[in-house]
């Protein structure tokens, strides 16, 4: 290209060939040669572009930790006082803790891309000759995009054709009604804005209805979108799980905060080494903190991912597993997702609702010579057994358009002309001035009209969608409009089934099983809506219209959902508004849809859930993406989710009680001890060995009860459950120190205090887990084999590690056996204690 993209501004401006010429493109596209050589010159077609150092910077945030930050500080100056040995091995604890940190949540990353490369959003582009689908971040300027009904706009491009094109540009111009596009030049008035464009469309619009083709002028952060996005950064609101990780995360550095603070004065007014105490002090604080947490929160979703994946439920963004698990509230459409989305036209009756051939006849001469995009409804009419329409000609259309909502053709038979019509019933019934009874017209007058309106709602009230049809003999002209729609006979209803789905009402008591209630949010009337409820099973004696939600506050809406209503007729906003006011009451909402009108539905809910096959504007919309329109799979997913928080939670409240409790008794023993209870450097590795024992969390088994109920962040139960676990551990940690003290004198000997204590409350806190990670009793819940093997390990490493060379290094003595033998006694019957008091806990908090 002769000019950079960004000199392309206000493209649509300037004359189709100019432009082409400028970009150094022709309607047929680009070649994948000169794509890619365009790629590597001006990047991806992307927003965000990552950084060639990401893996780099990930690794430096992982040493911004403050604590971090502290200890190195803390190690330089120990060598520099001439420690070397200190020095070194607080540098290769910290060291090994960030490596870790960083090497499992690399490897998670990885693995949660590559899931996510398989909903990537893609175009349809011209290269070679032939149309491709490509992912829409390998798009460039002069590529050539089709654009179809449904589809997002993948950049800002320049129309080449376009037929009944209409784009909703909301997201960038505010504008809600859909914009009619059209390949031609504007007017030489001057310089027109974005909203003036009529012949270009820009990235972040969705096509509405028609085709069309168009040549890309500019992409990723050039684009209207994109120079949007970089003067205002929009927070994303903060999800169910996020709200937890961010009120934990205050929950334990006040506590943290308070503890170092207070061990540091007593060290200080005791007169102990300032380095020594401000390293113990600092020790203690890295013992509190859960640094894995973040790691241990990304292998846990992202092995989550993996699963969900063969489940066929796709995860664009880790934290929506979380929030998935924790959905109360599922809202859906009826269509595809409890019936099976395949139209099929069963009945062609006339006004009385008994069947007539010549219903069949006309519905089917209108769908088949309609130009415009078919509908599922004419795909159905087409799929039927055809009817004689050899001696018909087409000569005319009066397109479809949303305020007449209907659409006619005109056909000639030997010498004579005939206006088809179908449409909204109600449409239709507004045009006719006639209907036809037993074959002949007749005025159309109150109590005619009266019957059509009956056999039209009852059709309705049997789980039909039912269309009207009309004819009109017509005198020749050359062109026929929507002034001609009128005087018609009514001929009668083309009657469809959308039959529900085989096993559906299985799938959505098995969701009720599971603390998840399904609330239909439908735009078909109240009739079809109600019938295929009861087919289901759920229950349709609650019904809400879009009308009467107009009517109430918020607080009803919410009221109504919670109760099983079933909303009909409403739109894209009235849907809006009920996830909204659901999660004003405090709700987890997940939201399913695949069109259009469901995209900002799917962004408002705290999960948005579409699928594969939807329209790349709900997909891109959307969080979880299912390979299957299926409720089963969804509950699947569901299933994984909880999944997922449950291993979360053993690690935080692992962390919360076991950890609290050792470094509380650090924190007390330093009162009354004549050294400290431990070295920092023993700490450090203290702290790292426990680390490692609880990465293969993530793959743990989970108690089936707490995945038949929708989980949520309980700061308070978990606060608890630190404040009665907590001191337990502490009072079996002073029991530890007795036992030092008096019975093997450990007073006058600090290595084997801190030795035997080293131990102790390894042992203690990584053996917890097999008591804490279920709810019930451990000898019936039964760990996965990596827990297993991972806590067995570190404790006897824990165990023979004062035996070693590198325990001489750091400052470990060998144990007696009958100090081990004391320190397995109290290690078992720790154990025993915790589960007595647990289940205790988890019997008042009703876990099971």
């Amino acid at each position: 290209m002769t000019e950079s993209e960004s000199s392309l501004h206000g493209f649509w401006d300037r004359p189709l060939g100019d432009l082409l010429e400028r970009l150094q493109a022709t309607p047929a596209g680009l070649t994948s040669a000169e794509a890619s050589r365009r790629l590597r010159l001006y990047g991806p077609n992307s927003l965000v572009r990552e950084s060639r150092f990401a893996g780099l910077m990930d690794f430096l945030r992982f040493l911004a930790n403050p604590l971090v930050i502290i200890l190195l500080v803390a190690s330089a100056i120990t060598l520099a006082l001439g420690d070397t040995v200190g020095g070194l091995i607080i540098i290769a604890m910290v060291l090994f803790s960030v490596l870790l940190n960083f090497f499992m949540e690399f490897q998670a990353r990885h693995a949660v891309e590559a899931i996510r490369k398989q909903v990537a959003t893609t175009a349809a582009v011209v290269r070679d000759g032939r149309e491709q689908e490509l992912p829409v971040a390998d798009l460039v300027c002069g590529d050539v995009v089709r654009l179809n009904a449904g589809d997002l706009v993948p950049a800002d491009a320049r129309l080449l054709e376009g037929k009944d094109l209409y784009v909703r540009e909301s997201a960038l111009t505010g504008e809600s009604l859909p914009v009619e596009k059209t390949a031609h030049d504007l007017p030489d008035e001057g310089k027109h804005c974005v909203a003036d464009a009529s012949n270009s469309v820009f990235l972040g619009t969705a096509v509405q209805t028609g085709i069309g083709s168009a040549i890309i002028v500019c992409t990723g952060k050039d684009t209207a979108f994109g120079a949007i996005a970089q003067r205002l950064v929009m927070r994303p609101p903060e999800t169910e799980f996020g709200r937890g990780i961010r009120h934990f995360g205050l929950m334990i550095t006040r506590v943290i905060m308070l503890l170092v603070l207070f061990v540091l004065l007593v060290n200080l007014v005791l007169k102990r080494p300032l380095l020594e105490s401000f390293l113990f002090s600092v020790a203690l604080a890295v013992g509190m903190t859960p640094e894995m947490m973040p790691m241990i929160i990304t292998v846990t979703l992202a092995q989550g991912a993996r699963r969900m994946a063969k489940k066929k439920v796709l995860v664009k963004q880790l934290a929506a597993i979380e929030d998935f698990g924790s959905v109360e509230i599922l809202c859906c459409d009826k269509t595809g997702t409890l019936t099976e989305g395949e139209i099929l036209l069963d009945r062609h009756v006339d006004v009385h609702g008994n069947e007539d051939e010549s219903v069949l006849r006309f519905i089917y001469l209108n769908s088949y010579f309609q130009a415009g995009i078919k509908s599922p409804l004419d795909d159905a009419i087409l799929k039927h057994e055809r009817p004689a329409i050899v001696e018909y000609a087409k000569v005319d259309e009066i397109p479809f358009d949303f305020n007449r909502k209907r659409l006619s053709v005109v056909v000639r038979r030997a010498d004579e002309h005939i206006l088809v019509t179908k449409g909204e019933a109600e449409s239709i019934f507004t045009i006719c001035q006639r209907v036809t009874i037993d074959g002949a017209p007749q005025p159309f007058d109150d109590s005619r009209r009266a019957a059509a309106a009956e056999t039209f709602q009852k059709l309705s009230a049997d789980g039909y969608r039912t269309l009207g049809v009309a004819v009109l003999q017509v005198a020749q002209q050359d062109v026929y409009t929507a002034a001609a729609e009128q005087g018609m006979t009514l001929a009668g209803f083309a009657a469809f089934l959308d039959p529900p789905k085989a096993g559906i009402p299985a799938v959505l008591e098995a969701l009720k099983q599971n603390g998840i209630s399904v609330v239909i949010m439908t735009g078909d009337n109240q009739y079809v809506t109600q019938k295929v409820a009861r087919d289901v099973g759920l229950g349709a004696d609650r019904m809400v219209t879009g009308s009467q939600v107009d009517t109430m506050d918020d607080a009803a809406v919410a009221y109504q959902a919670e109760n099983g209503a079933i909303f009909a007729r409403v739109s894209p906003e009235q849907k809006n508004r009920v996830i909204l006011a659901l999660q004003a009451r405090g709700h987890v909402v997940g939201y399913i849809g695949d069109g259009i009108n469901d995209a900002p539905s799917l962004h408002t809910a705290d999960v948005g859930i579409s699928v594969v096959n939807g329209v790349e504007v709900a997909k891109d919309a959307a969080k979880i993406i299912l390979l299957e329109k299926d409720l089963a799979v969804l509950n699947d997913g569901v299933i994984e989710g909880r999944r997922s928080f449950a291993n979360i939670m053993k690690y935080i409240i692992m962390g919360t009680s076991s950890n609290f409790g050792n470094m509380f008794s650090m924190a007390a023993a330093s009162l009354f001890l004549p050294f400290l209870p431990m070295l920092p450097t023993q700490i450090l590795l203290n702290n790292f060995l426990y680390d490692i024992s609880q990465i293969s969390i993530p793959s743990d088994h989970v108690d089936p009860a707490l995945l038949h109920r929708p989980k949520r962040w309980q700061i308070a139960f978990i606060r608890q459950f630190m404040m009665l676990i907590g001191p337990i551990s502490s009072i079996y940690d002073f029991l530890t120190f007795g036992v030092l003290l008096w019975g093997f004198h450990a007073s006058t000997n600090a290595p084997l205090f801190h030795t035997g204590w080293f131990v102790e409350s390894l042992a203690t806190q990584t053996l917890v887990v097999f008591v804490i990670r279920t709810a019930g009793s451990p000898l019936k819940s039964r760990p996965s084999l990596p827990l297993l093997i991972s806590v067995l390990v570190v404790v006897a490493v824990a165990g023979v590690l004062p035996y070693t060379p590198i325990g001489h290094l750091l400052q470990f003595t060998p144990l007696p056996v009958p100090m081990l033998g004391a320190i397995a006694f109290l290690a078992a019957t720790y154990l025993l204690v915790v589960q007595v008091v647990k289940s205790w806990f988890y019997c008042r908090h009703a876990v099971l």
